[in-house]
């Protein structure tokens, strides 16, 4: 599944207004049953003591819509769920079909009581260009959507969407969808391919009329294990995402991803001659910062690389991770349609004991935008055990700038890197400035390393755009396929700037 073509559809079908003579028909809920805290949980127990079934698919012909024709049927959202109510948010469906053979299910609590939503067709609008296709027990919703009112305008906006696999989407006020999480990744990059797991069912609480939160219990199913999860969402200009979680482990899970974001990145100024292109850059997210447990500020700037990548930031307790879009300015991409700009960054807040592990970065090679080719995740060092039970706890944090301020640090700003006609690499790094930047740039001490090859000892400059230091040198490969660069700066013995570092790897 290419997600990108996902949001692309969902992006066209939110574009598209409902037809003037389309009857109303309501979201309808079915007979009600108990819900308490321990339902969902229960339920994936229960589940992960027997071994995996795959969920039956809709008709064929549903599920061999072309692109086009998915475009052709749409949610009308006067048909939400609590439409025309005081309710302080909305939901909406997702139609089945195309990318989604599988439904999901969804409830909704209210007074402690989980009640279905019901498989209606009639909550969608069409073109008339949309085939006539046979239904079956198995039809369902694909996935949902909430909104609500984020400007006060008295428009209902979309904040959040769960749909496909185990991925979830969420944006700050304003934002445009760009990079995705999910509820767990499992072999990512493993030789014998990734284990996607799916939200097989979810539970939303009906939300009182003052509530800026909202609460979605999801359920997880895999081969591997089987999961139950809750979401807190707060939606603002930073949408705010508090996840607990409980694994069920099916089989012995030696490679577990958790708090998995999914990204791309085809190019920037470090990669920019492999593309022939219009944009100055092309990507949803441009580096992997990490707040490791010995209190380093790590910035590792993204790569495509000619192969696959893998990349291992060895820790005890981070702090936080999470895959940050930097560029914020209209003309560092000049894409009218794709506003690359708007892109929410997310950062990822542990809590309670993380231990041993690695935040992990996966670079895999693209050539087109369309491919998600960047995932980042926790990785555990101890295995998850057939049959144990395996809790976590995290925020996610989506917006320009999540993650927590570091004043007393430059940040990165950006990287380029292009090619000497005498041989080698000039390699450039941007640092902001701040008060803390000393006058005299001379002062500033260089922290410059590389895995193989050599570098000249770099220039300190400060940036007339930007006010604060740059750094360039020049790197000769001398016969090295890959290099790995960590860079710092420092004044009067103490850090300056965050640590950069980055993957070089041979593209010829």
């Amino acid at each position: 599944m290419l997600r990108r073509e996902v949001l692309q559809t969902l992006a066209a079908l939110a574009a598209i207004p409902s037809a003037a003579l389309a009857e109303d028909a309501p979201l309808q809920t079915g007979a009600g049953t108990p819900f308490n805290n321990q339902t969902v949980p229960n339920r994936a127990r229960e589940l992960a003591g027997n071994d995996y079934q795959p969920r039956p698919t809709i008709p064929a012909e549903w599920q061999n819509l072309s692109y086009d024709q998915y475009r052709k049927i749409w949610f009308d959202t006067r048909n939400a769920l609590w439409e025309n109510t005081k309710r302080p948010h909305r939901l909406d469906v997702f139609p089945p079909g195309l990318y989604f053979p599988r439904a999901v299910e969804v409830n909704i609590i209210e007074d402690s009581t989980a009640s279905p939503l019901l498989f209606d067709l009639d909550v969608f609008d069409k073109s008339d260009q949309f085939p006539e296709l046979p239904l079956n027990e198995h039809m369902g919703y694909a996935g949902l959507r909430l909104r609500a009112d984020l400007l006060g305008s008295g428009k209902y906006t979309e904040y959040a969407v769960f749909q496909g696999a185990s991925y979830f989407r969420g944006i700050g006020t304003g934002e445009t969808y760009g990079l995705s999480a999910r509820g767990l990744a499992l072999k990512t990059g493993d030789p014998m391919g990734e284990e996607f797991p799916d939200f097989t069912a979810f539970w939303v609480e009906t939300p009182a009329p003052a509530d800026k939160s909202i609460t979605v219990h999801a359920l997880m199913d895999s081969p591997s294990c089987t999961g139950a999860f809750r979401f807190e969402i707060t939606h603002g200009e930073v949408l705010d995402m508090e996840v607990e979680a409980t694994l069920f482990a099916r089989t012995e899970m030696s490679h577990v991803g958790i708090a998995p974001l999914t990204s791309m990145f085809l190019f920037d100024s470090t990669n920019r001659a492999r593309f022939s292109d219009f944009r100055p850059n092309v990507h949803d997210s441009d580096g992997l910062l990490i707040h490791n447990g010995a209190t380093e500020v790590i910035w590792r700037q993204l790569a495509n690389p000619t192969s696959l990548q893998i990349s291992s930031f060895y820790d005890n307790n981070p702090k936080g991770f999470g895959l940050m879009q930097r560029k914020r300015a209209f003309s560092d991409f000049n894409d009218l349609e794709a506003l690359y700009h708007q892109r929410p960054s997310v950062w990822i807040t542990p809590r309670g004991d993380w231990g041993q592990g690695a935040v992990t970065l996966v670079e895999i090679p693209a050539d087109l935008e369309i491919y998600d080719n960047v995932v980042a995740y926790w990785r555990p060092d101890e295995p998850i055990p057939a049959g144990a039970e395996h809790p976590l706890r995290y925020r996610l944090q989506w917006g320009a700038n999540p993650a927590p301020q570091t004043p007393e640090l430059l940040r990165v700003l950006g990287s380029a890197m292009g090619g000497r006609p005498e041989g080698g690499q000039v390699m450039v790094i941007d640092f902001e400035n701040a008060d803390s930047v000393p006058e005299d740039l001379s002062t500033v001490d260089v922290t410059l390393r590389t895995s193989a090859g050599t570098t000249t000892p770099g220039i300190l400059q400060r940036n007339p755009e930007t006010n604060g230091p740059r750094l360039a040198f020049t790197f000769q490969p001398e016969g090295a396929d890959v290099s790995e660069f960590r860079v710092q700066l420092h004044a009067g013995g103490t850090a300056l700037s965050e640590i950069w570092l980055y993957r070089w790897t041979k593209t010829g």
